[in-house]
């Protein structure tokens, strides 16, 4: 098998739009990492498809830190996630005090949706390389921070930026996990906003759009899921 680089950042975002968690290893199912994008705010009333609040209409969503937990144990292991606000308060994801801090900052009524499938945009899964996350940022003048790009999977390798995208099509093995390269991650403005305080750097999404057509990273789909850990290797199954 053809190694591709080493997992060197494993990260999943209990909530839509707020800041994530990093892990050293993780679980792995077919609907990809546990606990991922499991909860988000819906606007209410709003008739889209893509109904959700996120960083788009509130900057301020990226200093919440969400957490997923697990209590109990075999069958009974009940999910629960848990929101440090800004101000240092933690509050359960399903709060109604929670519910209303976020409507009176967004100015939008909202409401909590769970999926147990996951509040994704395209696929399960998403990869980068930290070759595409320097030259990004070299080009757009921030600092290199993975968490920007808010993917679940870092992976530093020897290729050149952009790699990503001759996987494509391709299946691939990252430790004991079984992965299908689905397509590539295009990116809008969330790209664009610090991952610590949600301040706007529009040149972040001009530079994906001028070296690699606004895409940055690929998504996949899990064929065969077991578990991923920092150190795994990427390779081609």
């Amino acid at each position: 098998m053809k190694s591709l680089g080493t997992l060197r950042h494993v990260a999943r975002y209990p909530v839509k739009s707020m800041r994530g968690e990093e892990l050293r290893s993780a679980s792995v199912g077919l609907q990809g990492l546990p606990g991922d994008r499991l909860c988000a705010f819906v606007q209410t009333g709003l008739r889209s498809t893509f109904p959700w609040l996120t960083g788009r209409e509130l900057p301020a969503l990226l200093r919440y830190q969400a957490a997923y937990e697990e209590t109990g144990r075999g069958p009974r292991r009940e999910p629960t996630v848990q929101v440090t606000t800004p101000s240092g308060e933690r509050l359960a994801v399903h709060s109604e005090a929670l519910r209303e801090e976020i409507e009176r900052a967004s100015g939008r009524a909202v409401r909590l949706h769970i999926d147990y499938r996951g509040n994704h945009d395209s696929a399960y899964l998403s990869l980068i390389t930290e070759a595409t996350l320097r030259a990004l940022s070299e080009a757009a003048g921030v600092a290199v921070d993975h968490r920007r790009f808010r993917m679940n999977f870092v992976v530093e390798g020897e290729g050149p930026p952009f790699s990503e995208k001759a996987w494509v099509g391709k299946v691939l093995r990252l430790g004991s996990v079984q992965l299908a390269i689905t397509e590539p991650d295009r990116r809008c403005v969330m790209i664009t906003l610090d991952p610590d305080g949600g301040a706007n750097a529009p040149a972040v999404l001009r530079a994906a759009a001028d070296l690699n057509g606004a895409c940055a990273g690929v998504y996949a789909s899990v064929l065969a899921a077991v578990y991923a850990a920092i150190g795994d290797d990427l390779s081609l199954d």
